[in-house]
């Protein structure tokens, strides 16, 4: 028996890779299938099921490209009814994978199909489960993702408290728990960066496993606190249950190279988006007016999901030589499917064609302390709330990345604004947005709250995590 957790950072999302005897199983897989095809064939392996947890709202799965490649059968838990061939197991049911026993947990609460899947082993011992996002490790789903349901986030939150202690808490502590997401998921509230755990250490230190705990305590902790998901949330959630275009047809269409003036008549007479994607370091020395940076080397696909407000938008885009595909393919897995090709020989050849560009103004938090010195500044910190509250420059105001599209109104002011985020990637994007939508007064300060706390700015008392 082979089980491989198949993490994928940016996403902090887990597939899985479970094989037998010549059969394997794919759990929750990205949108790219070659990965997972691949591992099977090294193996020798024929694949035999794909297994959908519940319908992902934080990116597009593979299963349906998955299931046409391998003949793999698709499989979901009760009550899920998708617009294409599934088999739709019965709680209870057992699914035979070469020596090993596959047992189907039916475990509604994130949302009314989601499913966990318990390994038993050759000499059928519980060996661990997959609990997508029924139960993550420090924290479980959350109960407002669920689409097209008459039930209120309280009503899920209570089925949520019935299947954790139904049907996960009564196994063994010894079982490992496999969730379908980590630390940085926009699905639970607070994920611990650890990947895996066991049952037992859940039930000792995740706080929705407390033994003591009543449904009506639960629900409350549970719904407490929950800010607005990420708007492409419920498109993403559809797209996995009504199914998709081909992942080769997204990929042939979007990788296509563009000249200076195909580009830049996409660009005026088309309506696309122009998407930078290289380092910010590059992106604040030049760039092309009008352009959005989100560098394909942060958290790329969730921003790309919380700002780009349309997933049918067309998007034409700037990356380093060799990273297009790269690039295509990471918008993909979040639904962005309408990319339309990336300018050939970027910025440079941009230039050459005397081509107007832009830069924006980034200074060094030393250089930003001295200009303190001299004046008050309007300094704006573009952090999650939680970020600033545990500490931030004295006087500084909170405009948090994740909503500036709907506060654009709160930056149309004549002041110059100091911008800043933890390192310097969150604070670009920001500025860069501000700047296509005709704000300029913005200074970048490089390197975020990181850099400034290690100059003499006053800023707040830092304020434990558990005091908030």
């Amino acid at each position: 028996m082979k089980v491989e957790q198949i993490y994928t950072g940016c996403l902090a999302e887990a597939a899985y890779y479970i094989e037998s005897n010549g059969e394997a199983v794919i759990i929750d897989p990205l949108r790219e299938t070659e990965p997972y095809i691949k591992k099977a064939e090294e193996n020798g392996a024929k694949i035999k099921y794909v297994l959908e947890t519940h319908f992902h709202a934080d990116f597009v799965s593979g299963h349906l490209d998955l299931a046409r490649k391998t003949g793999a059968e698709i499989v979901y838990g009760p009550n899920a009814a998708p617009e294409y061939d599934i088999h739709r197991a019965e709680d209870g049911e057992e699914l035979k994978v070469g020596n090993v026993t596959i047992v189907v947990l039916h475990t509604p609460g994130h949302t009314m199909e989601s499913t966990t899947y318990l390994l038993r082993d050759e000499n059928g011992k519980d060996h661990c489960i997959f609990t997508g996002d029924t139960l993550f490790i420090g924290d479980v789903g959350r109960p407002d993702l669920a689409i097209k349901t008459d039930l209120t986030r309280e009503d899920l939150a209570g089925h949520l408290f019935d299947s954790l202690r139904n049907k996960i808490m009564p196994l063994a502590d010894d079982v490992i728990v496999y969730p379908g997401h980590g630390a940085g998921s926009a699905c639970g509230k607070n994920l611990s960066k650890e990947t895996f755990a066991t049952l037992g250490n859940q039930k000792e230190f995740n706080y929705a496993l407390r033994a003591d705990m009543t449904k009506e305590e639960f629900v409350k902790e549970v719904t407490e606190g929950l800010t607005p998901p990420p708007q492409y949330f419920p498109r993403n959630a559809v797209m996995n249950k009504t199914g998709y275009d081909s992942f080769e047809q997204v990929m042939s269409k979007g990788s296509v190279p563009l000249d200076v003036d195909m580009f830049d008549a996409m660009a005026e007479h088309e309506g696309a988006l122009v998407l930078d994607t290289r380092h910010q370091d590059k992106f604040v020395q030049a760039h092309i007016p009008g352009s959005i940076f989100i560098g394909v080397d942060g958290s790329f696909a969730p921003w790309v999901g919380a700002l780009i407000t349309d997933l049918d938008q067309p998007i034409i885009f700037i990356a380093d030589e060799g990273r297009e595909e790269e690039v295509v393919m990471r918008l993909s897995r979040v639904g962005y499917d309408n990319s339309l090709g990336y300018l050939k020989g970027g910025v440079e050849a941009w230039k050459a064609a005397g081509k107007e560009v832009d830069s924006l103004e980034s200074i060094t938090a030393d250089e930003f302390a001295q200009r303190m010195k001299a004046g008050d500044l309007h300094v704006v910190d573009v952090r999650k709330p939680g970020e600033f509250q545990l500490e931030h420059v004295e006087d500084a105001e909170s405009k948090p990345l994740d909503y500036i599209n709907q506060q654009m109104d709160q930056w149309n002011d004549d002041d110059t604004k100091y911008v800043h985020c933890a390192g310097g990637y969150r604070s670009v994007i920001a500025a860069s947005i501000l700047k296509s939508r005709g704000i300029h007064d913005i200074v970048d300060i490089k390197g975020g709250y990181g850099a400034i706390k290690n100059t003499d700015i006053k800023v707040t008392d830092y304020v434990c995590p558990s005091e908030l």
